[in-house]
């Protein structure tokens, strides 16, 4: 919020433009008493001199105050105490110099006083402004004992200022409110138009409903099959991770099934959804009111919803609320969806749907750089299909792109999480192995192998075809190379070494890791 907001939520410049009508009809009416006084009231031996004192007084402060003390953000802290002093002033000043008959046009101008209280200083100060006003008034007046109608009009005046105040203090809240619905909108919009990361956008409105929605629990789900994964779950003052539950029955898989909102302000009353039964996720605490709306798109199948433990929690301008974040959040994780993508593609090769050249380079200067940190190994398999040229001629390239794919999985079916394949060229392949030593690549090396010669083919007629075999060579970080490029180096120069010493081999040969291990 701007630095600029008084505490009640408005600026200076909202302030005096909300009580300039006040100041206006205080000003009139002053006038109106005052010319009153002077006119009808002289032979009661009213202080002509102290009430037009006190009207020129009153007058100045009015417009001072609105014009001056208002826009005054040095004033902010005391302004409410300087109207409430002024005014109380004031009005005694006026009861004194006045005889009883104006007091009907002295509870006009104390009802003027009060709304403008109200507009700019708030509860503390208004409801100050009437106790002490009423007290001094009626000590002026000395009628304690007055008759019961003259009581009946003080406490009428009394009540109607008091409603004046909640009034007025409840429409400003309102308002806000609104506002501050619209500045977390804004907030929202502006934070995620430069999010290109699903998790950034759920980060980002997990920040929205805290700063906007009292709210004892939220969620954020996608809906993945007959379940719904919780990629942000809120409870009771915990976050939960990795938190999967039914559709089936539920009220979120009602919002799903029928792409609306759904607000149950009172849980304690019957739920009268078709198909639908109660369910808890985090706490095991039963919520007495839950909002849920539909978060679509293109990408997109979920639903934001929160929860209290308190019935009656939430009104339709949060509902609204959510409604809005949720259309802002589902276009902006499609936006981050559709960024994957062609982030991901841009990685990928093709036609064997692992890692190009480039992107697995950087992927290994990466692994290698953290494995000289953590001081662990790392090793690199070169592979290669043998004879791949003349496959090609004799089965045709779609065989060969075949043959392709069907090697690709069969390495990526033989690798751990962290460990990574690339496409180096043509029909030659890199493998990194984080954390294994030279015996553990041989290992991998060898099943990939064994799993290549089992591998069954069939041309575009259903025939079945001889598979190439593969040639490998591998290489140890840090024992062998220090760097990226001459570990690389090395482990092609030991696949040469392989084809050369009659293809369908790894090099090095078992037998001289189990000689280096104790090196490594």
């Amino acid at each position: 919020m701007s630095d600029k907001r008084l505490r009640y939520g408005f600026t200076p410049q909202e302030q005096r433009i909300s009580a300039l009508p006040s100041t206006i009809m205080g000003i009139l009416i002053l006038i109106f008493i005052v010319s009153s006084g002077i006119g009808t009231w002289r032979s009661d031996n009213t202080d002509l001199v102290l009430l037009m004192e006190i009207g020129t007084i009153g007058t100045i402060y009015l417009i001072a105050f609105n014009f001056f003390f208002i826009p005054s953000s040095t004033l902010e802290s005391v302004l409410g105490l300087i109207n409430a002093i002024a005014s109380v002033t004031g009005l005694c000043l006026l009861t004194y110099a006045l005889p009883a008959e104006a007091d009907i046009y002295l509870g006009v101008l104390f009802i003027t006083l009060i709304i403008t209280s109200a507009l700019i200083s708030g509860r503390r100060a208004s409801y100050a402004l009437l106790f002490f006003t009423l007290l001094f008034t009626t000590m002026i007046r000395q009628d304690y004992f007055a008759a019961v109608s003259d009581f009946a009009v003080r406490i009428g005046i009394a009540v109607i200022a008091a409603v004046v105040i909640e009034t007025i203090l409840r429409l400003r809240k309102q308002s806000r409110d609104h506002i501050h619905r619209l500045e977390i909108i804004a907030d929202f919009s502006r934070a995620i138009t430069s999010s290109l990361e699903t998790k950034q956008v759920i980060n980002l409105l997990s920040a929205a409903f805290r700063n906007s929605i009292e709210a004892d629990a939220f969620f954020v789900g996608m809906r993945e099959g007959n379940e719904m994964r919780l990629e942000l779950l809120y409870d009771d003052g915990e976050f939960y991770e990795n938190q999967r539950v039914k559709l089936e029955g539920s009220l979120s898989g009602w919002v799903l099934d029928n792409q609306k909102s759904l607000f149950l302000p009172d849980l304690r009353k019957e739920v009268h959804l078709s198909h639908v039964r109660l369910a808890l996720a985090g706490r095991h605490k039963n919520s007495l009111s839950w909002m849920g709306v539909p978060m679509r798109g293109q990408n997109v199948d979920g639903l934001i919803a929160i929860s209290s433990y308190h019935p009656n929690a939430f009104d339709h301008a949060d509902l609204e609320l959510l409604t809005v974040l949720a259309q802002h959040a589902a276009q902006t994780i499609d936006n981050t969806y559709h960024h994957a993508q062609v982030e991901y593609q841009s990685r990928i090769d093709s036609l064997t749907n692992v890692f190009n050249h480039g992107y697995f380079l950087k992927l290994l200067e990466s692994q290698i750089e953290t494995a000289g940190k953590e001081r662990e190994p790392l090793s690199v398999i070169m592979l290669d299909i043998d004879y791949f040229k003349q496959y090609n001629d004799t089965y045709g390239h779609l065989a060969g792109d075949e043959i392709l794919r069907n090697l690709c999985n069969i390495i990526k079916g033989h690798l751990k999480r962290t460990d990574a394949v690339g496409r180096w060229g043509g029909e030659e392949f890199v493998i990194s192995l984080p954390g294994a030593n030279g015996v553990q690549a041989q290992q991998v090396a060898e099943r990939v192998r064994a799993s290549m010669l089992k591998l069954c083919v069939q041309n575009h007629e259903q025939i079945a075809i001889p598979v190439p075999t593969i040639s490998q060579g591998i290489a140890v970080y840090p024992l062998e190379a220090d760097k990226t490029m001459r570990l690389i180096d090395l482990a092609d120069k030991r696949l040469y070494v392989a084809k050369e010493r009659g293809r369908n081999q790894i090099e090095p040969e078992e037998s001289y890791w189990e000689k280096n291990l104790q090196v490594e």
